[in-house]
């Protein structure tokens, strides 16, 4: 077992040790939450299943490490699985109102909020144990909307709470003749879109310049309206549909005419860009084109048929990451903290930098690579910590040349470690590398650059970034 904090400088540098391999061989364990954005209510004895059902994925090699570390403690073949259950946060939910979740399937399928629950907002609890009873941990899904039904009145971009904006996630999915039995999704398998009636996917859908051709698609921001030209983008895999035209859909007929934001949960039909009426159609397992049928009397609108009507929903995804390798952790996992954001502060000989998230509590201490920072507890979504001299990594690094970058990291006093996207990257004075050089090394991942803050400081001769 690793030592607790607050010992000797031998145990010290054991702790120091056993971050060092683990930073060369992460042996990570990944828990990964994909749900809607909002939920239907249920009225009655009706069940609205929520759809798509939100799905549990485990990744990362810590979880294989950890059920030989059981199989050979308990000596049981069957006592390694993990298991997981999955409800609604109220206050008094019981394991009656909870659903077991099967790892072949992901899903939990058989969830709903009925018209007794008064809240407006929710979060999903996933509560996953071994086999043997040993419990690994609590996680919590983002906030979930609740709505009575899909919104008939026409958005207002003053009320953007059910809007959907360019960059964010959602799912798509189709049910002939509203039978939930029928339900499909869009997904992608083995390099090709389809429509599976098991799994789904979220597609990243971004807005696009219309007289682009395909190569150079520009993003742009904004909340997407009928009749914008989109491009969805499988956020598991990175395949694309080519550029679509988004629709309303009105009884089976694409509006050709109708400009306002698309709203949750609304149905609508995806027309191929510079195509003679082709849109987005499913045919069984296959997503093929279908041409719609003009209508002589109304040239604003085109007939489509029941495949080529999909629900719109937003999707949101959460993932908690932790590693068991330093400790035989006894106590759950949870709460798994979030980082979200840091902002670096400080003068003179100080730099002192604030770790912005959820789920933080007065055990953590934060990391940068294999050095512990001295670190103070301010609320559940704040932590403050004083940055380490550079000469911390090492006695010739205060005279390097060159970036330093580490990783950010919050270890549990028992030894839990709780890995991030963040990184910190010390740079030389300015004289040495031109700023522009130190901006190009960050990564042009989008999303990652959305969320990424650079905020410079001078100290000691160095320059501080961040980025994540």
């Amino acid at each position: 077992d690793v030592p607790r904090r607050g010992s000797n400088p031998y145990q010290t540098n054991l702790l120091r040790d056993g971050v060092r391999r683990y930073l060369q061989l992460p042996a990570d364990q990944t828990v990964l939450i994909l749900h809607a954005k909002v939920a239907q209510k249920s009225y009655g004895n009706e069940k609205r299943f929520f759809c798509p059902p939100p799905c549990v994925y485990l990744s990362g090699p810590g979880w294989k490490l950890k059920q030989e570390q059981i199989k050979a403690r308990d000596l049981g073949e069957a006592d390694f699985r993990v298991c997981g259950y999955m409800g609604l946060d109220s206050m008094g939910s019981s394991l009656m109102e909870t659903q077991k979740l099967s790892f072949e399937e992901h899903c939990a399928k058989a969830l709903y909020i009925s018209d007794a629950d008064k809240r407006k907002h929710f979060r999903l609890v996933l509560k996953l144990f071994f086999s043997n009873g040993q419990e690994i941990g609590t996680f919590h899904s983002k906030l979930i909307k609740v709505i009575s039904k899909p919104s008939q009145k026409k958005q207002s971009l003053k009320n953007t709470d059910l809007c959907i904006s360019s960059g964010s996630k959602v799912s798509l999915f189709n049910r002939l003749r509203s039978q939930t039995i029928s339900t499909r999704y869009l997904s992608v398998e083995g390099g090709a879109f389809i429509a599976s009636a098991r799994q789904w996917a979220a597609f990243t859908l971004h807005l696009a310049d219309e007289h682009c051709t395909r190569s150079e698609f520009p993003l742009r921001e904004g909340y997407i309206r009928y009749g914008s030209v989109v491009q969805l983008i499988c956020t598991a895999t990175g395949i694309t549909l080519p550029p679509l035209i988004i629709r309303k859909v009105t009884k089976q007929y694409a509006m050709l005419d109708v400009d306002e934001p698309i709203s949750q949960l609304h149905k609508c039909a995806f027309q191929f860009q510079g195509s003679d009426r082709m849109y987005l159609c499913l045919s069984t397992e296959k997503v093929i084109q279908f041409q719609a049928s003009p209508c002589p009397k109304e040239a604003n609108r085109e007939l489509l048929n029941d495949g080529s009507c999909w629900t719109i929903i937003g999707t949101e995804t959460v993932e908690y990451t932790f590693s068991e390798s330093l400790a035989c952790v006894r106590e759950p996992v949870s709460p798994v903290p979030l980082i979200t954001a840091l902002q670096l502060t400080g003068g003179g000989d100080v730099a002192m930098l604030e770790v912005q998230g959820e789920y933080f509590h007065a055990h953590l201490k934060v990391w940068f690579g294999d050095v512990e920072a001295e670190t103070m507890y301010r609320s559940p979504k704040s932590l403050v910590c004083v940055v380490p001299d550079v000469s911390a990594f090492g006695s010739d690094w205060r005279w390097l040349r060159y970036p330093i970058t580490v990783p950010l990291l919050l270890i549990r006093d028992d030894g839990l470690i709780y890995s991030s996207s963040f990184t910190f990257t010390y740079t030389p004075e300015q004289s040495f590398i031109p700023g522009q050089q130190v901006l190009s090394d960050i990564p042009q991942d989008s999303d990652k650059l959305l969320d990424s803050i650079h905020q410079e400081f001078t100290r000691t001769n160095f320059h501080l970034f961040m980025q994540s």
